[in-house]
């Protein structure tokens, strides 16, 4: 029977300095710190809600569907979120004229205002997760990662 070792926080030599172990690391820290900061404010929304509201207040209504490829959010979920954001008078959804199969998602005012506050949640947040870095090294991460991301499209 294998010796069982009970050390959290060890990771092996072989993964340790892999990007994509250290990513997946980083990943798990944000989405911790993204759920504190939400919860903390007790209202039950969640990233996203707020990806979705933030779509709305920059691109204006939209379908569901659009909203879900612009997002990332998966088809299903989308409907599920905005039925909670309706719920709370953050969005309306209307029949689109042109395709009565297809709503169309707008923003309220009320919206727009819980918008203003999660961005004050996801300041926090973004402000925790890079505090051990310097401004330039902050800088130089998010180009390094957006140019990661670029280079998958």
């Amino acid at each position: 029977m294998p010796v069982r070792h009970d050390q959290s926080g060890r990771t092996p030599d072989r993964v340790k300095d892999r990007p994509t172990w250290l990513i997946s690391r980083v990943y798990a820290r944000s989405s911790a710190l993204l759920g504190a900061g939400f919860e903390a404010r007790g209202n039950g929304l969640r990233g996203y809600h707020y990806r979705l509201l933030a779509a709305l207040e920059q691109w204006g209504p939209a379908s569901q569907a659009d909203l879900g490829r612009d997002t990332g959010i998966d088809r299903s979920d989308v409907t599920a979120a905005l039925t909670e954001l309706e719920s709370r008078g953050l969005v309306e959804r209307r029949v689109d004229p042109r395709h009565k199969r297809r709503n169309i998602v707008t923003i309220t005012p009320e919206g727009v205002q819980q918008l203003a506050e999660l961005d004050t949640v996801i300041g926090g947040v973004q402000e925790e997760l890079l505090a051990p870095l310097t401004g330039s090294q902050r800088r130089q991460f998010l180009a390094l990662m957006s140019r990661l991301l670029e280079a998958s499209r």
